[in-house]
Formats: structure tokens, C-alpha cells, sequence
């Protein structure tokens, strides 16, 4: 830990008003980005696979991207059933002329 904070002050006066940002960027040029970034991608890939498989290949991307590999149980979720009409709407009209039902 000592070691860690010796690397974070390193060129900091702590009496400086900007010393909190020299830290902290300081501490960013610590982080091993490019590790990172390659296992994100690696995480993306398998959760567009999964997705892919299960026929939801949207969803298996954007949870891998938003929760890395624990994104890859999206894909497998039940999917969302469209919201029944009221009970009191009544009949619903019928569909323009032209229009396509999706």
C-alpha cells in the first residue's frame, strides 16, 4: 500500500489546490488499459455469441457491455410480453387501410 501511494504522490505538492486531480491522474496512468479494453471486447464477443444462440443479439451485447461477463445471463432471461389492454377499454379499432400489423 505504501508502495501504491509513493507512485500516486510522485510529483504532487500536496499543498497545491490542483493536487487531488495530479493524483488521480497519477493513479489512472497506473491502470493497465489496454488489458481492459482487450478483455471488454472478449466479453462483448461471447455475450453476442450467447445471444446470437438464443436469438436475442442485441441483448447479449448490451448486457456483456454493461455488466461484463455477468451481462452473458441477458440473453438467457425470459423475454418481456407485450402489455395487455385494459380490462374496461373495449373493442380496440380496426387498423388503417395500408398499414401493416406487426
Amino acid at each position: 500500500m505504501d508502495e501504491l501511494l509513493a507512485r500516486a504522490m510522485q510529483g504532487v505538492d500536496p499543498d497545491d489546490p490542483g493536487a487531488a486531480l495530479r493524483i488521480f491522474s497519477n493513479l489512472m496512468g497506473l491502470v493497465p488499459w489496454w488489458n481492459l479494453i482487450a478483455w471488454q471486447v472478449f466479453f462483448v464477443v461471447v455475450g453476442a455469441l450467447l445471444g446470437w444462440w438464443r436469438g436475442r443479439t442485441t441483448a447479449g451485447i448490451v448486457g456483456a457491455l454493461l455488466l461484463g461477463p455477468f451481462g452473458w445471463v441477458v440473453p438467457f432471461l425470459p423475454k418481456r410480453a407485450p402489455p395487455a389492454p385494459p380490462a374496461g377499454a373495449g373493442p380496440q379499432p380496426p387498423p388503417l387501410p395500408g398499414s401493416k400489423k406487426r
